[in-house]
């Protein structure tokens, strides 16, 4: 069968691409990237700025519908790999509360002698008794973890605009003769920082399509900087191993942290258990009766039961009472075990939830989605 032909919008010769996303345009094939009605492309032809959006990204900023592409893992790393050739500053953009699922995996492969400085984004949520010097560094061991050596790390919120100024000036600072290569996975808040610093540069707000759902700039934009350089903002890898791909936009505002973490304290006995809602589980097997420091979106819902009835209770009470998933989430993998025994006062951490402080020289297992990390860290607070 012979493929679709498809014929780029050329404006004086060069192709036009979408401003939200940085798609090719193109007027053809409604499931390729960059489609955008022929009508709703003459309708911005016609303005001075010619600034066009595809329908895809139209969806997304006025409905937050979501519109299905044709683009797969192998063409967001080829992509990437733009980046070796290049003579740039790698900005590689994490969520704090999700570092293995904001991994590239093989990274360090693509930057090549390029330095590289680590931000790790949404600092605003974090309650305000972590020390943000330890945050730094545990980013930065993981970084390291990683095989990447980044040259600074900063922390800031693409949201509020928090800090955004200070990673401005760090990039001036390590920069040099080089362009700028914004790079991460989806969902991590990349492009609503791009969105600030042209908003800081320029006045212009919510430029670049900006959601919830995974893979939303679908090629690299270039913006220019006032010395022949560029700053570019690359696609979102797809990781899969992101609590955001098992959850619909609903679901996700439910457990993603929107608002400053507040800290809730749970007293409990050994063979007791903590169910996060219907996508986490936390189990407290073995010590005595104790305080454990609960810190997750707020408006998410723990419930205590006891350990021996956990599953039965799971089996029956899953989008239901334990939400989300929603009950028609009928695609949400089975929770896998982690279980841990702890030598200090540690943060038991569910990627993209958040974590449980537990105390030394306890039996505990954190329960998450197939294939979303459950890991142990050195108590942070």
């Amino acid at each position: 069968m012979n493929e679709k032909h498809i014929d780029p919008v050329l404006v004086d010769g060069e192709p036009l691409r979408c401003i939200g996303c940085g798609a090719v345009l193109q007027t053809t094939d409604k499931t390729a990237p960059g489609y955008t009605p022929q009508s709703a492309l003459d309708k911005s032809l016609a303005t001075e700025t010619q600034d066009v959006y595809c329908q895809r990204c139209f969806r997304l900023r006025h409905y937050n519908e979501i519109v299905p592409v044709g683009l797969t893992d192998d063409d967001f790393l080829q992509l990437l790999t733009q980046i070796q050739d290049a003579n740039a500053l790698i900005v590689y953009v994490v969520d704090i509360f999700d570092f293995n699922g904001s991994l590239i995996p093989g990274l360090h492969r693509f930057v090549g002698e390029n330095p590289v400085l680590l931000v790790g984004n949404k600092e605003d949520l974090m309650p305000s008794s972590l020390k943000r010097s330890k945050l730094q560094d545990w980013l930065r061991q993981r970084a390291n973890e990683a095989g990447l050596r980044p040259i600074d790390v900063t922390l800031l919120s693409a949201k509020t605009n928090q800090s955004v100024d200070d990673l401005l000036q760090k990039i001036d600072k390590y920069r040099g003769d080089r362009d700028v290569y914004v790079v991460g996975v989806t969902n991590v808040g990349k492009s609503t920082l791009i969105n600030q610093i042209i908003r800081q540069n320029t006045g212009v707000k919510d430029l670049i399509t900006t959601s919830r759902f995974p893979g939303t700039t679908l090629d690299k934009i270039e913006l220019p900087l006032d010395d022949d350089h560029v700053l570019v903002d690359t696609p979102g890898i797809i990781q899969n191993q992101q609590m955001a791909h098992f959850l619909t936009g609903k679901d996700l505002k439910i457990v993603t942290p929107q608002k400053p973490i507040k800290p809730k304290v749970y007293q409990l006995n050994d063979q007791q258990t903590l169910f996060l809602g219907g996508v986490g589980r936390f189990d407290y097997n073995q010590g005595p009766k104790t305080g454990f420091t609960a810190y997750f979106e707020n408006n998410l819902y723990l419930h205590r039961t006891k350990l021996a009835n956990a599953d039965d209770f799971y089996a029956r009470q899953r989008g239901d009472l334990l939400t989300p998933p929603a009950a028609d989430n009928t695609d949400f993998p089975p929770l896998v075990a982690h279980q841990f025994k702890t030598t200090a006062k540690s943060d038991l951490v569910f990627e993209g939830l958040g974590w449980i402080t537990v105390p030394a020289g306890v039996n505990v297992t954190g329960w998450a989605p197939e294939g979303v990390g459950v890991l142990l860290r050195r108590a942070m607070i």
